[in-house]
């Protein structure tokens, strides 16, 4: 099948979603804002809200929803956006320091990370050395630059450098095939307040996925994610009980501002992450739907959220 369908003009594309039952209260000031957010973008908001059958027309469901009720979501989506891109970024600065101090200071080797023993998944370690050393070489940091130019060998830089400018996702793939034999890898989880190193590797997985949809502004609200978080029932801290550990969408929103906020706790006892989601889900926003977040029934009530 050929894609025939052609551009249309602001006047055009607002005519278009107004023949859907889009309301328009103000079109002077929607133009102004499809001069800035594409009309694609504002798709993935209208979405929801639209009947997207084959045969359909796209048609809105609703007859009570305004242009602006739609920037409204956009908005709240890219605030929520910024509060967990700010959260992550302290989980993400905390795993690697705490994995750099420990393994170099447990191997006794600045260079611990280009030990292959230290891998279980042997068919993995080319990959990650690979990303290691690219992710060094294409990298503007002075001390980089300064390692390079003041020292012939080794070639790599010390884990202390190096783990501050690999990706979150390079990082997050080298603790996952750290071998667990090591008594670090599971350390490194229980600083967190998990027992368990595997679920702790799914959370820096599904962190890092998060991250990277908030990096490219990617509607997360409402999303569902690829990675399913796994839900602990045995932490150091409160966390979420087992019997209501099943009644929790492990791949929407709610897993995951549940499982920062557990985590920032720990690494950060005077944190504003709770207030500040508070206030954003406070305001007033016609079309905010908790459950399409995953919130489930007096979710306030969690031990995670009531601290």
């Amino acid at each position: 099948m050929q894609y025939k369908k052609k551009p249309l003009s602001i006047d055009e594309q607002i005519s278009k979603l107004e023949n859907r039952g889009l309301i328009f209260s103000n079109k002077k000031q929607a133009a102004q804002y499809l001069q800035n957010i594409s009309y694609y973008r504002l798709r993935a908001f209208t979405y929801p809200y639209q009947d997207n059958r084959e045969d359909a027309n796209h048609e809105f469901i609703r007859d009570d929803i305004d242009f602006m009720d739609i920037i409204d979501l956009y908005v709240f989506d890219k605030r929520l956006r910024s509060l967990v891109f700010n959260e992550i970024e302290k989980i993400e600065i905390a795993v690697r320091t705490k994995l750099s101090l420990l393994y170099s200071l447990s191997t006794k080797n600045a260079l611990w990370y280009e030990n292959e023993k230290i891998y279980n998944h042997k068919a993995h370690i080319q990959k990650i050395l690979d990303d290691i050393k690219s992710d060094i070489d294409r990298s503007n940091e002075d001390f980089i630059k300064h390692y390079k130019q003041k020292y012939d060998t080794p070639s790599m830089p010390p884990s202390w450098m190096t783990l501050e400018v690999v990706s979150f996702g390079t990082l997050s793939r080298l603790y996952k095939n750290l071998d667990s034999s090591y008594s670090e890898k599971r350390k490194i989880a229980e600083l967190f307040g998990i027992h368990n190193e595997d679920i702790f590797a799914n959370w820096l997985h599904a962190f890092c996925n998060l991250r990277n949809c908030c990096a490219h502004h990617s509607r997360i609200w409402n999303r569902r994610f690829l990675i399913h978080l796994k839900l602990p029932y045995n932490t150091t801290s409160p966390f979420i009980p087992r019997k209501e550990i099943k009644k929790i969408r492990d791949n929407k929103m709610f897993a995951l501002l549940s499982a920062i906020k557990y985590i920032v706790d720990i690494i950060s006892p005077n944190n504003s992450f709770k207030p500040n989601l508070f206030k954003l889900l406070a305001q007033h926003n016609k079309l905010l739907s908790l459950k399409e977040m995953g919130f489930p029934n007096n979710w306030e009530k969690l031990p995670v959220w009531i601290k």
